[in-house]
């Protein structure tokens, strides 16, 4: 089958609501087909954390699916898509799919792409974590998923918030084989900023 190019985004409510308007932003500029589904929670987030509204968000999709349509193309394997990004991905969507009880499109199209052998990365926002949380992360992994928490990289000397979450989406999108741009990428230490070696204390 030949590269469909085309990708799932599922925006759940944990906060980080941006780490999903920013991967289809990105993911708009490539070309790449966004397949999205956000969930009643995402949309109450979204108006907590950011200025946007949702009609807004969905205008950057390709194709908008509610969270509630099982029916949906993305819940059937037979859809081809490079996978599924989850970004946000709460504690809740994650545990749905390690216990294989999808309660929604989001998590169905998540269990879909793991059951098909496609990639699917989770950028999970939450701390301080439990056993029951790290269980639950494991247990994804072990059926193939990534749990990529959106963490910040500080050796790229980061000046804005922008550039945090530039770096997180795409080293997250990195992992379906997707440059789109705005990582600072390491060249070891004889390259760091400013021309010094960058050591640890």
């Amino acid at each position: 089958m030949s590269d469909p190019r085309r990708l799932i985004v599922g925006m759940s409510g944990a906060s980080g609501v941006i780490f999903g308007v920013r991967a289809l932003e990105r993911l708009r500029e490539t070309g790449i087909e966004t397949h999205l589904v956000m969930t009643q929670a995402a949309k109450l987030t979204l108006a907590h954390e950011t200025s946007l509204k949702v009609a807004d968000v969905e205008a950057l999709a390709s194709v908008v699916h509610r969270a509630d349509d099982i029916g949906a193309s993305i819940s059937s394997g037979s859809f081809a898509t490079l996978g599924m990004l989850v970004a946000p991905c709460s504690i809740r969507s994650l545990s749905e799919l390690a216990t294989g009880v999808t309660a929604g499109l989001l998590s169905r199209a998540a269990d879909v792409a793991l059951k098909e052998r496609r990639r699917v990365v989770l950028m999970v926002r939450e701390t301080p974590l439990h056993a029951g949380h790290l269980k639950s992360m494991l247990a994804v992994t072990e059926m193939g998923a990534i749990v990529a928490p959106p963490l910040p990289a500080f050796y790229g000397r980061p000046e804005t918030i922008d550039d945090l979450i530039d770096h997180s989406v795409g080293r997250a999108l990195d992992l379906f084989g997707l440059d789109v741009g705005g990582i600072h990428r390491w060249q070891g230490t004889r390259a760091a900023p400013g021309g010094g070696r960058l050591t640890s204390s």
